[in-house]
């Protein structure tokens, strides 16, 4: 069986299912959520000419003075009047510009004798200055975010600034984790000679942090075919991610069980180094994603297939994750017919792989910052020479 190349994997992979139904929330409840629709501006921001300083508003054909002060504009209490030649108002920052004034000179360069106001520096240089135009930032019927954007700090408050008190965002997506294995303790539990603490569902888990989801724990389920078929057939969830017995063993029951179950595979092994057995499919509109047992293997195949399918799923219009050039710290050789992702620190920023790459070596995991990615038949690389990397940390 030819194993599937893994951007081909990746995009039979979205083609799965597209993202879950929408819902509206407050918008502090849309944080970390992707936009459902279009944000269109409902208002002009700023909605009338402010002051961008402390300081007076002027006429800048006024210059270089002197005034009489006439009033005072504070922000959310404006100078009710107009002004005339010669007239300047008190204003402060982000307060709306009287009317007739044009500029503000700032009070370090101003000088004031009772209602009396001086020139004390070299003032505006030009009309306009310390001002902020009404729709400096956008005016109402622009188009500021798109369905797809990712909700950050940032957006949000750009929403909030357009008009908005609630949003349009994808639904969480209910995620369940299993892993299964005869050999699998809970972590902190005494570990026979022939057992293994359970750590891919507490790795996944985080994984998944940050990402709009609602996680089912399934936990252990062992090497058992009318145990394993029954959870696979009761469990609701969008996507359903098994970690272990995804291989061809006799005790390899996750892909029998899960057709037992309804489900059918659409891709199974990848040309992919660590994380080749990984298989895909659906059971009905779930989606299923058996990850390998060993604990990088599913590391790796959570960061490039688990997590943007929940990404994608949650509404995302970009779920992969983007690499970026770095250069090597030491020599590599030639890659074979696999995508390898290599375990590797950045230092001094150059990327140095790890010495031992098993799949079953969390201690080499852990103490990656990113990972380096090497192509199908990719040649030798010396030193120096660039290399695509994820970043992890």
């Amino acid at each position: 069986m030819a194993l599937l190349p893994l951007a081909e994997a990746q995009t039979r992979l979205l083609a799965l299912a597209g993202p879950v139904a929408a819902e509206t929330v407050p918008l502090a409840e849309a944080a970390g959520r992707w936009l459902a629709a279009d944000v269109i501006a409902a208002r002009t921001q700023p909605s009338s000419d402010l002051s961008a300083m402390d300081g007076y508003a002027i006429r800048f054909a006024d210059m270089p003075g002197p005034w009489a002060v006439i009033g005072e504009s504070a922000a959310g209490l404006g100078f009710a009047g107009a002004l005339n030649a010669g007239e300047a108002v008190r204003i402060f920052t982000g307060a709306p510009l009287p009317s007739g004034a044009d500029t503000v000179l700032v009070q370090e360069e101003a000088a004031r004798e009772g209602d009396r106001l001086l020139l004390a520096g070299e003032g505006p240089a030009h009309q306009g200055r310390n001002t902020r135009r009404r729709g400096l930032d956008f005016h109402e019927g622009a188009a500021l975010l798109s369905a797809g954007d990712l909700m950050t700090p940032a957006r949000l408050a750009l929403a909030g600034a357009a008009g908005y008190a609630e949003l349009p965002v994808r639904r969480r997506v209910r995620v369940a984790l299993a892993a299964t294995g005869n050999e699998l303790v809970l972590p902190g539990q005494p570990v026979g000679p022939s057992q293994l603490p359970e750590t891919n569902r507490l790795m996944l888990i985080a994984q998944l942090a940050g990402l709009p989801v609602e996680i089912v724990d399934l936990g252990i389920l062992p090497d058992d075919f009318a145990v394993l078929e029954r959870a696979f057939r009761e469990v609701e969830a969008d996507l359903l991610v098994t970690s272990g017995g995804a291989s061809v063993g006799d005790h390899d029951l996750v892909r029998p069980a899960l057709e037992a179950a309804g489900a059918t595979i659409d891709f199974w092994r990848i040309a992919l180094r660590p994380g080749k057995p990984m298989m895909a499919g659906k059971r009905g509109a779930m989606l299923v994603l058996g990850l390998p047992g060993n604990p990088v293997s599913a590391f790796v195949t959570a960061h490039l297939f688990v997590r943007p399918l929940v990404a994608h799923l949650a509404g995302a219009s970009a779920p992969f994750p983007r690499t970026r050039s770095v250069p090597l710290g030491a020599p590599l050789p030639a890659n074979g017919a696999r995508t390898d992702y290599l375990r590797a620190e950045l230092r001094d920023g150059q990327a140095f792989a790890a010495a031992r790459q098993d799949s079953g070596m969390l201690s080499t995991l852990a103490r990656a910052t990113c990972l380096i990615v090497r192509p199908v038949l990719a040649p030798a690389l010396a030193a120096g020479n660039s290399v695509e990397i994820l970043d992890l940390a």
